[in-house]
């Protein structure tokens, strides 16, 4: 099993799921600030999805770092989109689940460290 390219998937199935649920379902309770943001973070979420597959089909290429990269993207993934469909879902139901707020920035920044890490595999 090639672990990055089953999690890609799994993101990438996601991704549509949940676009096609923001795009229909939620397009009735949501603003239009909250659908823009949820929007945000299924770009964000298929974006990456996509980085793993590639990265899955490209496995020979990755050397030291390609634990800290799965798991950089994956945790990124989690936490960055995830916290923006929590906290849009949670605004627009009038209970908005604070504590979400500062974890979306770090999953930001795990994602970037992802590419980081791809940048420092791929000029060593």
């Amino acid at each position: 099993m090639n672990l990055f390219i089953t999690t890609g998937a799994i993101f990438g199935a996601l991704g549509i799921i949940l676009g096609a649920f923001g795009a229909h379902a939620l397009k009735k309770i949501f603003s239009e600030d909250q659908l823009k943001n949820f929007e945000t973070g299924v770009k964000y979420q298929m974006y990456h999805a996509l980085l793993l597959v590639v990265l899955g089909f490209n496995i020979q290429l990755i050397t030291q770092y390609q634990n800290l990269i799965y798991y950089a993207l994956t945790w990124g993934i989690l936490l960055f989109s995830f916290s923006i469909y929590g906290l849009c879902i949670s605004s627009a139901l009038n209970k908005k689940l604070k504590f979400l707020g500062p974890i979306t920035p770090i999953g930001g920044l795990l994602l970037l460290l992802g590419w980081i890490l791809l940048i420092l595999n791929s000029i060593n």
